[in-house]
């Protein structure tokens, strides 16, 4: 029997998952209606076909790839919608979500009657190129996502309750994201105190490694910055919110947002970064031979 997959969102990469999968051989099929132009572009050029909301509860497996304040709200919907659900419907939900929000979701959607796992996806969309995204799973039901694995998707189990895939989710992204916040947030605090080129020439010299990797990801980080807000909370929240380490990521959370809105607006400190990294070309060139 063909593999039928939900995916009630088809972002970036929600979308790349979704044509991995078409191409070996899955149907993967979602709720098309009332979606923009841009989402419905992804899902033609994907492969995904348009099928009411309430098949998610018809089908094998959901795999909800989402913003992380939109987790909850779609399992809500599944459970909604699962007054008679299939009983081996798989529910997946692969959000930068903290774990206790996992465990709140997990529990409710197995009070609707079907089963649920754990996930956290690492990496970039799957392009063909690059490695792929580690999609880890973990909690009861998540074995059941090793049939995914026969469909081109790199999945991961972890022998562990739901709620630790997200843990490691969110672990890893504390320490990328984390860092591509600060070194941007250092980088306008040098040009505004006029020292941006002796920064650039420093790390350059002692770190060119590390600039290396700001050149490609803080310019991929701006359009997403905003994304990126609602994942630091849920760092936050992860980390604890009684602990002084957790305001850190609060206070990314409204560094990301600002980077959103400058970004949206074509700001002068987007203009800034740019320009930095643009002015370390040389000294990476320099170093490297």
């Amino acid at each position: 029997m063909t593999l039928t997959v939900y995916m009630p969102a088809l972002g970036a990469m929600g979308a790349a998952l979704a044509a991995r999968l078409v191409a070996a051989g899955a149907q993967v099929v979602s709720d098309l209606d009332a979606r923009g132009a841009d989402t419905r572009q992804r899902a033609a050029a994907a492969g995904v076909v348009h099928a009411p909301e309430y098949a998610m509860t018809e089908s094998d497996i959901v795999l909800s790839v989402a913003p992380p304040d939109q987790a909850m709200p779609i399992a809500e919907r599944f459970a909604a919608l699962a007054r008679s659900p299939r009983g081996d419907t798989v529910f997946a939900d692969m959000n930068a979500i903290s774990p206790q929000l996992a465990v709140r979701i997990g529990e409710k959607i197995e009070q609707a009657g079907a089963r649920f796992a754990d996930g956290g996806i690492i990496g970039l969309p799957p392009d063909g190129v690059r490695p792929d995204p580690a999609l880890y799973v973990s909690g009861p039901a998540a074995p059941a996502l090793s049939k995914l694995g026969e469909y081109g998707l790199r999945i991961c189990l972890l022998d562990a309750p739901a709620g630790a895939a997200s843990a490691l989710k969110l672990s890893y992204a504390g320490i990328t994201k984390g860092l591509i916040g600060i070194g941007a947030a250092m980088m306008l605090a040098a040009t505004r105190a006029g020292v941006a080129d002796a920064l650039s020439a420093e790390l350059a010299a002692s770190q060119p490694r590390l600039l290396e990797s700001f050149g490609r990801s803080i310019p991929d980080m701006m359009p997403k910055a905003a994304r990126w807000v609602s994942e630091m909370h849920e760092i936050a929240r992860f980390v604890g919110d009684d602990r002084a380490d957790a305001e850190v990521y609060s206070a990314l959370a409204a560094f990301y947002e600002h980077i959103g809105r400058e970004h949206a607006q074509a700001g002068p400190e987007v203009e800034s970064l740019l320009a930095f990294l643009s002015s370390g070309a040389p000294h990476n060139e320099r170093d490297a031979g």
